[in-house]
């Protein structure tokens, strides 16, 4: 792909934006003399990523290894490590970003390509910070592909809107049915610590489950605009300041015994922490919703899903990632 096709509008742009964000696009001007509009240097981020598993064979047997990248800042990675002492040949790779968050006008763009037979874990360095916005909105889209038979953990840290913030998430997950695909996203009512509880304009996420044919086998929406139709009420987040889900796609048991797990790991935990647990269409797995007050309390859930879900598919219990 050239730059010139990279830097086009049709790449970063989403083809279709809610009409809860749209809404808040900036005409020409719009933005002031002194910001950055969309496509400005800086606002469009873009990071490429390529795996596969290779050879020669280490003395563990071979490994997954990036073979293709591109970045383009505010995007970037770290290199990729191998810590996972039950899985040698995983490549844990950090996204990164140069910014101190997301802010009006960004575009950005991830495409992270998993190819046969390979075993990545891909988070974030830490939370998304999307910043208060004067005018236009941001936007961030994560094409994930899993090949024949990958395996493959997306868990970002959490996303943080700003109060006065505009945001559109997309991820589009393009899974072989003999892959397995585990992804959670977590979304905070503000900078709580501030007491900033949706404070924020809006805040839109789709999460798009695809087979490799385009078919789209599961997908979840959320919508969230306090000035609207409101968060707090039934439904919504009720009282809860933090909702998180976590997905398994995998065709290594059945959707049901899948659920059961993810039940049973999250059963003991009180904390006034809500959740449900349900299996996806086609039997191609099962996912989770928890509603909490605190992020140590989601997040040590969000863990147990995990470490329960690997413990039950590849026999083996979540690694210890430190980020600090």
């Amino acid at each position: 792909m050239t730059t010139a096709v990279r830097l086009a509008p049709a790449h970063y742009e989403p083809a279709r934006v809610p009409g809860e964000v749209r809404r808040h696009a900036g005409g020409p001007g719009a933005l002031g003399p002194s910001a950055l509009g969309v496509g400005a240097a800086g606002k469009v981020g873009l990071l490429e990523l390529a795996f596969e598993r290779v050879g020669p064979p280490t003395a563990t047997g071979p490994r997954t290894e990036l073979v293709g990248h591109y970045q383009k800042s505010p995007l970037q990675i770290m290199r990729p490590l191998y810590f996972d002492p039950a899985r040698p040949d995983l490549a844990v790779t950090c996204l990164m970003s140069t910014g101190g968050g997301i802010v009006q006008a960004d575009r950005l763009r991830l495409d992270l390509r998993c190819g046969a037979d390979t075993a990545v874990h891909l988070t974030t360095q830490a939370a998304t910070k999307v910043h208060r916005m004067d005018a236009d909105y941001a936007t961030q889209q994560v094409f994930l592909t899993a090949g024949r038979n990958a395996y493959v953990e997306y868990l970002p840290e959490a996303v943080i809107p700003h109060r006065e913030s505009r945001f559109y998430q997309r991820t589009v997950v393009t899974a072989d049915r003999t892959a397995t695909v585990l992804l959670s996203e977590t979304l905070l009512a503000g900078r709580l610590a501030r007491g900033e509880r949706h404070a924020y304009q809006v805040l839109a996420s789709d999460l798009e489950w695809r087979r490799p044919d385009g078919r789209l086998f599961a997908l979840d929406t959320v919508r969230l605009e306090p000035g609207g139709a409101g968060v707090t009420g039934p439904a919504v987040l009720g009282c809860h300041d933090l909702v998180a889900s976590f997905f398994a796609v995998t065709p290594l048991a059945p959707a049901a015994v899948v659920a059961d797990a993810l039940h049973d790991a999250l059963a003991p935990l009180g904390n006034g922490l809500l959740f449900g647990v349900s299996v996806l269409p086609d039997d191609a797995g099962a996912w989770l919703r928890v509603l909490g007050h605190d992020s140590p309390t989601v997040n040590a859930a969000v863990r147990r899903a995990w470490d329960a879900v690997r413990r039950l598919l590849i026999g083996v219990p979540a690694p210890v990632i430190r980020k600090s």
